[in-house]
């Protein structure tokens, strides 16, 4: 119950992943809870990235599953062809389907959802389109938005909000940015047919990741028809006549293009909230600075998720969420581990990562790295030209898995098995024990024996 000198136990700010899982928990634990939303419920992975890229990445996979049957046998009559608006009719309908069971979850726990724009008034204090509230302890859970520079015509460019609503497919389309989001989208379109560049201001793409990942993931993206024009900064964007977009670069080369994406980053969705005026410490970027207990500055108030851009990823939000419950309200201090976190880049191919990179690990120390580079059995008859890249980093003095990377079919399954290894310390050794399954991808992971030769002095530094 909400003491006598608040209207709630919690204000929720945000009814994004980690905002829905905070506030159902604790009103699951008896107390009155208020989740504030301006938009719909379910947030950025439900509604405006995971779960919908996930379903346009299946839509586009499809093309290749196609193809690849004729090399099985299948006679199929006339060339396939995608029905856009019904894809999207039926993306946008399970997206609705989605948000309604949010919301009745949220119900059901006795969450009480208030509509509208909610900013911080002081301490235990938030207005919503000016009416005031007050709660003994409140969460911003925010998340991020896309961020786009300012370039002249930035206008005329979409992100990845608006790459999830095209009324129809660009016959051709620049992607700026070389992250995760950039090379999904890059591999969803070609694979929809659409002409394909991806411009990087570095040298590779998805920076940060392990180097032999990136390489692996690049070659089979340009194998695939996609061109990455690295080192290169868009410094304009001119709509013509026809209405084809221009962009100039730094060194003053020019080309034209139907659409432009930008996937340059994402910014703390923090502007308007009041935070700082509040008290609440920013950093630079315009992130809530928290503790190991995701609490702020300000004596009562919390934050969690992309909001303090500490881990990006769904499932750190909702497990952040659940740490915060545990310690404000359950009297068990928890913070969240941040070591070994799984991902994965739905790319085409996909791939998933955990634990430490080759640079990462040998910059601790000694470390055996293992690779193996394959034609999945799947391909023998498709034709396909795409292979399959694993990797292992593995701790030279004990045997245990730093690391663990892979490019290819069905990579973030596999990977989610194998981040238990990691995470629960496991050795090559362990992996080795196991007997394989036969004939699959993931038996390569317990057979390869033999680690690369170290490289040579001058290739360390």
């Amino acid at each position: 119950m909400a003491g006598d000198d608040y209207d709630y136990d919690l204000i929720v700010l945000g009814a994004g992943s980690g905002g829905v899982r905070a506030a159902r928990l604790t009103a699951a634990g008896g107390r009155r809870v208020a989740l504030v939303e301006k938009g719909r419920v379910g947030g950025t992975c439900v509604l405006r990235g995971c779960v919908p890229k996930k379903l346009m990445f299946y839509a586009a996979h499809f093309g290749e599953e196609i193809e690849d049957a004729r090399g099985f046998g299948w006679r199929l009559d006339g060339e396939p062809r995608l029905d856009w608006a019904a894809f999207m009719a039926a993306k946008n309908s399970e997206l609705d389907r989605l948000e309604g069971i949010y919301r009745r979850i949220q119900r059901e726990n006795g969450v009480e959802i208030v509509e509208g724009f909610g900013r911080l008034a002081g301490p235990r204090a938030v207005e919503v389109d000016g009416r005031p509230l007050t709660a003994g302890t409140i969460l911003i859970a925010v998340g991020g938005r896309p961020s786009l520079p300012d370039i002249p015509g930035i206008e005329h460019a979409i992100t990845s909000d608006g790459a999830l609503d095209l009324e129809r497919l660009p016959d051709r389309m620049t992607i700026v940015g070389g992250g995760y989001i950039a090379v999904e989208f890059a591999g969803i379109f070609n694979a929809l047919g659409v002409d394909v560049t991806v411009v990087i201001r570095s040298g590779a793409v998805l920076r940060g990741f392990d180097e032999d990942l990136c390489a692996t993931l690049a070659s089979e993206m340009e194998k695939k028809g996609i061109r990455i024009r690295r080192e290169c900064l868009v410094r304009s964007i001119e709509r013509m006549p026809d209405g084809t977009l221009s962009l100039r670069l730094a060194g003053g080369d020019e080309w034209e293009t139907d659409s432009v994406l930008y996937a340059t980053g994402r910014v703390p969705n923090t502007d308007g909230l009041g935070l700082a005026e509040a008290g609440v410490t920013l950093n630079g970027n315009g992130a809530v600075v928290v503790d190991a207990l995701s609490r702020t500055s300000l004596e009562g108030v919390y934050a969690v998720g992309d909001v303090t851009d500490r881990a990006n990823l769904t499932p750190v939000a909702i497990r952040e969420a659940s740490c915060f419950v545990e310690t404000a309200f359950h009297g068990n201090p928890t913070a969240m581990d941040y070591d070994a976190i799984p991902t994965a880049v739905f790319s085409q191919p996909p791939l998933a990562t955990v634990g430490l990179t080759e640079a990462a690990a040998r910059a601790r120390g000694p470390v055996d790295i293992y690779i193996t580079r394959f034609k999945p059995m799947k391909h023998a008859l498709s034709g396909r030209d795409e292979r399959v890249m694993m990797k292992l980093v593995v701790d030279r003095a004990d045997g245990r898995l730093l690391g663990a990377h892979m490019v290819g079919h069905e990579a973030p399954e596999i990977m989610q098995t194998l981040a238990v290894a990691v995470k629960a310390g496991l050795t090559k050794a362990d992996l080795d024990a196991v007997v394989a399954i036969h004939p699959t991808t993931a038996e390569e992971l317990v057979l390869m024996r033999e680690p690369v030769p170290d490289p040579c002095p001058e290739e360390t530094n």
